[in-house]
This record gives structure tokens, C-alpha cells and sequence, in this order.
């Protein structure tokens, strides 16, 4: 049941957005029950209700051959497998999307776009690396300036530099290249919606999905996409598109609301950016330790450290803190010190966030925190 006072712009050809009056109850409407939030009905055609909104995003035809997404968006629907050229054809309606930015993330996620059926209509790429990626993974895609690849699109992926994100994002809305239905969105971490607000001041459409993977701008990234993660945020009434879009490039949507994205945003660069520093400077102690294949030590290790941290917390924690080894920290930080100060200030660092974690997990008791704490406070 449709209620025709709702519907909003056509997209593209996409199916208008229509409000649905199921109130999430779940009642039949000529679809089969997929399951999401308890409002799920994929409609005939291209028609599907996620949450009480209809008709936001594409069906593929049941025949085509492909594989099965379940669980978010457009679930039961079929969606070709990765592999360049692959585009369906069965897809009723796609839409025009327009890539500002042809860096290691917009390039791919047009590319992966393009495969899911989407129209690639343009793309800037203003650096001459830029030009060869936007060649290698966004063949034949016309090349211009932002505002005129915007004006043919219905939705703009704005991948640029955060720094330049905002101004960017203005210069769209000056030239009268984004406005009313559009969506606009951005992959930044460390941005939400608000970044966007000039766009929506004009009536478009703010989405925010950021990949929770390093990308390298190569093709290598469109299978790597599989499985990721993205953090989504997105305004009342448009989170299933937005996850939609995700699951449309191989990936995963994970919600993230947007008073938490600088929070959300710090925690990825504290646990990836920060992890790449440890390993490789681990790897440079044993190097200048003239330690045979530091690779083969250090890879192992840190692979099972992380899995045993994902699946126990703290409780799998090991090492020296972890049995309040006092004098083997000590020990630790007397040679760093002297052989790598700025290792030792990580390490000291490091070592009395982990004494906290412990204590508050009843690992260590207090008597057993407090001589490690010592140890970190007083060696040199």
C-alpha cells in the first residue's frame, strides 16, 4: 500500500520513492519477506520497501545469473559477480553517477559501481597519476571539471582530500551542479553529514560510507572490497539507501551515527595507521639486530595477536605486563632508551595504556599494576 502524497523525485529511472503504510508490520504486498528491521517486502519489479520507504533502489530479474545478497538493502536480489565488463544488464534502472576525485578511493568505488549496473557519466582527475587510474579502472569515462561532471549525475561521490572536502562541496553548490534529489556523498572517515550541509541547504541528498580498508587505487581493491566493512551515516529515512550502495560494491555497511564519526574516525587510524608503525618499527629493531627474516618472526605474531584480541579482549593478552614482569619492563625500556628513544617513549606509552586496560579487566590486580607502572615511570 502506496501512499502517492510521498513520493519524491524519479532517479535516473529509478523507481520513485514512495512511503509505505506497512509501519514496519511486515504485511504482504505482492513480495516475499526478506527479513530487515521487520519491514522488508521485495515488491514486483523494481519496487523494494526497506523500512517504510519503497522504491530505493533497483531489483535485478530473478533470472539473471549471479550472486545472492542477503541481509541488507535490495536482500533476495541478484548482483553480478566482480570481474571488469560485468555489468548487468537485467537491472531495470541505474543510476548516473559522477566521480569528483579519481584518487585510491573514488576511482574504485566508480569502478565497483559501474560493475553493480550503475552509468559512470564523468570524473575529474586533475593530477596526471589521477588521469592513469581514472584510464585503468574508469575506461572511456568522460574526464572534465567538478561542476560539469556533477550536472549530468544523480548521485556525486566527492572523493577528494579531506582538507578540501568542505570547499569543494561549496564550489558544487556556487556553480548550481548539485541541487534537489541529488545525492552527494562522501567517503572521508572523518567526516558525517555535516561536512555536507551546503548540499542539503539546496535540497540534495547527504550520504556518508567510508571504506574501513586501506585501498591502493589499483584493481587489486575491486575484490578486496568483498566482505569489507564501510561506516555508514546517513539521514533519517535514507540509512538503507545508503547501506544499499554499499552492499551494491561487494561490502558490508556498518552504521555509525554521526555524532560518533570523530570518535569512529580516530579509533580505525589508532588501530590501523598506529599498527603499521609498531610492526615496522619492530621490524627495524631485529634489522639492526642483524636478526635473520624479521618478516617471518613479526608476521605470525601479529596476525595471531590480533585474532586473539578480536576474539578475547584483554583476557588474551600476553607478554610481560601481562604477568607483572616489573623487571623485564624495566629492561625493555633501559636498552630502547639508548637504541631507539623515540621506540621507548611508544613503548612507555603503550605500556601504561595496557596496564589500564589490564586492571580494569581484573588481569592484573592493583599491587601487581602498581610495580609495572613503577617500572614504566622511573626507567630512563
Amino acid at each position: 500500500d502506496v501512499d502517492n502524497a510521498s513520493r519524491q523525485r524519479t532517479v535516473g529511472g529509478w523507481a520513485r520513492v514512495l512511503r509505505c503504510r506497512c509501519k514496519k508490520r511486515g504485511d504482504s504486498a505482492g513480495g516475499r519477506r526478506t527479513g530487515v528491521d521487520g519491514c522488508a517486502e521485495m515488491l514486483l519489479g523494481p519496487m523494494v520497501c526497506v523500512e517504510g520507504v519503497i522504491g530505493v533502489l533497483p531489483c535485478i530479474d530473478p533470472r539473471a545469473k549471479g550472486q545472492r545478497r542477503r541481509g541488507i538493502g535490495h536482500v533476495g536480489t541478484l548482483v553480478p559477480p566482480l570481474g571488469f565488463g560485468a555489468v548487468s544488464d537485467a537491472a531495470p534502472s541505474r543510476l548516473r553517477i559522477a566521480i569528483v576525485g579519481s584518487g585510491r578511493v573514488g576511482a574504485v568505488l566508480g569502478a565497483a559501481w559501474h560493475r553493480a549496473g550503475h552509468r559512470i557519466v564523468g570524473a575529474t582527475a586533475r593530477s596526471e597519476t589521477s588521469q592513469l587510474r581514472a584510464d585503468a579502472l574508469l575506461p572511456g569515462v568522460r574526464i572534465a571539471d567538478p561542476s560539469a561532471v556533477a550536472a549530468d549525475a544523480d548521485l556525486v561521490l566527492v572523493a577528494v582530500p579531506d582538507p578540501d572536502l568542505p570547499g569543494v562541496v561549496e564550489e558544487l553548490v556556487e556553480s548550481g551542479s548539485v541541487g534537489s534529489g541529488q545525492f552527494v556523498v562522501h567517503p572521508a572517515g572523518r567526516y558525517g553529514l555535516r561536512v555536507l550541509q551546503r548540499a542539503t541547504d539546496v535540497g540534495a541528498i547527504p550520504l556518508a560510507i567510508h571504506p574501513a580498508l586501506p585501498l591502493t587505487g589499483t584493481t587489486m581493491d575491486l575484490e578486496r572490497l568483498s566482505g569489507a566493512a564501510f561506516g555508514v551515516t546517513a539521514p533519517e529515512g535514507m540509512r538503507t539507501v545508503a547501506e544499499a550502495l554499499v552492499v551494491e560494491l561487494g561490502a558490508e555497511p556498518v552504521w555509525v551515527p554521526e555524532e560518533a564519526r570523530g570518535r569512529y574516525h580516530a579509533a580505525l587510524a589508532f588501530a590501523a595507521n598506529y599498527a603499521m608503525t609498531l610492526v615496522n618499527s619492530s621490524l627495524a629493531l631485529l634489522r639492526d639486530a642483524n636478526t635473520e627474516s624479521p618478516e617471518r618472526l613479526i608476521g605470525p605474531l601479529v596476525r595471531a595477536s590480533v585474532e586473539t584480541a578480536l576474539e578475547r579482549g584483554e583476557g588474551g593478552q600476553t607478554g610481560p605486563i601481562s604477568r607483572a614482569d616489573d623487571a623485564t619492563v624495566a629492561e625493555h625500556l633501559a636498552l630502547l632508551s639508548e637504541q631507539a628513544p623515540l621506540v621507548a617513549q611508544a613503548y612507555r606509552a603503550l605500556g601504561l595504556l595496557t596496564v589500564d586496560r589490564l586492571l580494569d579487566a581484573g588481569v592484573l590486580d592493583t599491587e601487581q599494576a602498581s610495580r609495572v607502572l613503577r617500572s614504566l615511570e622511573e626507567a630512563p
